[in-house]
Parts: C-alpha cells; structure tokens; sequence
C-alpha cells in the first residue's frame, strides 16, 4: 500500500491511496485542475482514479469532488448526512454511494472503516483504508480524540493526524473571537498539544508513519507543530517517522508494509 498526502490545509485537502489496481482520493479539496496538476508531480493522473472518499462537506474538503467525479467517472463515497450537506456544492456525481458510519464498505482491492469523529458539520468521519496486509488512518478535522479513534487507528501502519493550531498563536492572531471560539471547541480543529498527546499514546503501536496536516497558515507553524509532539515523545522510543504536509504541494509517496520497514517512494 502507497500514500501521498497531495496538499492539506484550509485551502484545501487531498490524499492519494493506492494497492493493487485501486488508487481512491480521501476529500478532493482544491480544484479539478489543481488536483490532476499535483497528481502529474507524483506521476498519477486522473485517469488511474477508482473512487473519492469524502469525510465532510466543508469547502477545503469537496471544491473537486463534482468535477472530478463527472469527467473521471468516478463515484462519490460519503454518508448520507454529507452527501445531503454537500450537494449544493458537489452538482451532479457521476455515480453516488453512500456508507453508514461505523460500517465496513470495499471499493475494489482496498477495505474501508469510516469513523465518527467531532467537527460542526452533517456527519463527519475519520477512515481507516486497508488492503488487508497494511493499513492507514486519516484523521483530521476533529476537535477531541476520542477513544474510539484511538480503538481505529492503533492497529495502522500510517497515520494522518490534524495539528491544526497553537492555541496562544490562536488565541493572539487576527479571527474574530467567535471563530476563535469554534476553532477551539471539541467541534473545531485539534490543537498540536492534543496532537502531540494522542502520539505518545501511540508509541508501541504498530505505527510505520504519522503525517502531520491541516496545519493553519494563521495559527500555526511547521516548526511548532514538530516541536510540540517533540516535547511530548522526547522520553519515549518512537518505532514511526513524522513529517509534516503542507498546503502548496505533495508530500512523498510512502510505501507501507506488514512490519517496521516501511519505506519513501
């Protein structure tokens, strides 16, 4: 199993997962064009696409779900809240399926868990993508973790976290205080200190990979991010590799396997 995070932030998130012959989109977040564009950086196309997976119905998240799915021929996977919330932006699918939360679905080779998680939208979900020797985990937008994240992504070989914010960096920066106040709540965005946390819980998991993303431009910085889950692992022996996603550009492939010796493509 491979994965590339091909962009991710408020302006827009995207990830590539592919086994076998299936290649899935998790959220196709920036334009149709910008997506076959950063496809091309990591030589894919449109064209090997076999499915979008979306999590929620928040602009960043769906901008190319329509487009896409109309000129690829590709069905839209989501649960029926989503696919509600978001038909006004997404139009006409080329083929609309629609999964429970909590309930198992196979888009060809590959196995998917959709799980609850906490945003203030219709029904937003967290996946874990399998191909049955290897798995992943995509878990952003999402005010808390819950044990039932934890259950779902212990078990993964890569994980794709939110550290969306520095609280002080929040707290100091421009948004108006509603927004701050979403943001913070346990329907808004993670912050890098309950990032960091939910890490050092996870050291003796079975975790190849974790992909810091949705980091905020306003309320955050790479460097920070790192440090905070730094401080938290320091005392710990970490068995996984963190990188960070960013927003203007694709992060590595990565390349999963049944063990510890994952590897960068």
């Amino acid at each position: 199993m491979k994965f590339c995070v091909l962009g991710s932030g408020s302006k827009g998130n995207c990830t590539l997962v592919e086994s076998g012959s299936t290649t899935i989109l998790i959220d196709a977040g920036f334009s149709g064009k910008e997506i076959s564009r950063r496809l091309a950086l990591i030589n894919r196309s449109p064209e090997e696409l076999t499915a979008i997976l979306v999590t929620h119905e928040h602009g960043d998240h769906i901008s190319g779900v329509g487009v896409l799915s109309r000129r690829c021929n590709l069905p839209v996977y989501a649960n029926c809240g989503t696919h509600h919330a978001s038909e006004s932006r997404v139009k006409k699918l080329y083929k609309r399926v629609e999964f429970g939360t909590g309930d198992c679905f196979v888009v060809d080779d590959l196995k998917i868990h959709p799980f609850r998680i906490s945003h203030d939208t219709a029904d937003p979900v967290g996946f874990v993508v399998s191909d049955g020797g290897s798995a992943v985990a995509y878990c952003t937008d999402t005010g808390r973790v819950t044990k039932l994240i934890g259950h779902h992504v212990r078990n993964c070989q890569a994980l794709i976290l939110e550290a969306n914010h520095d609280p002080q960096m929040l707290m100091d920066g421009p948004y108006p205080m509603p927004l701050k106040q979403r943001v913070r709540s346990s329907q808004g965005h993670l912050a890098n200190g309950d990032a960091a946390r939910f890490l050092a819980d996870l050291v003796n998991s079975s975790l190849q990979y974790v992909v810091l993303a949705h980091l905020s431009e306003t309320n955050n910085l790479p460097e920070i991010a790192l440090a905070r889950v730094q401080q938290e692992l320091q005392s710990s022996e970490i068995g996984f590799q963190i990188t960070l996603a960013g927003q203007d550009g694709p992060t590595s492939i990565f390349s999963l396997s049944n063990g510890r010796d994952g590897h960068l493509v």
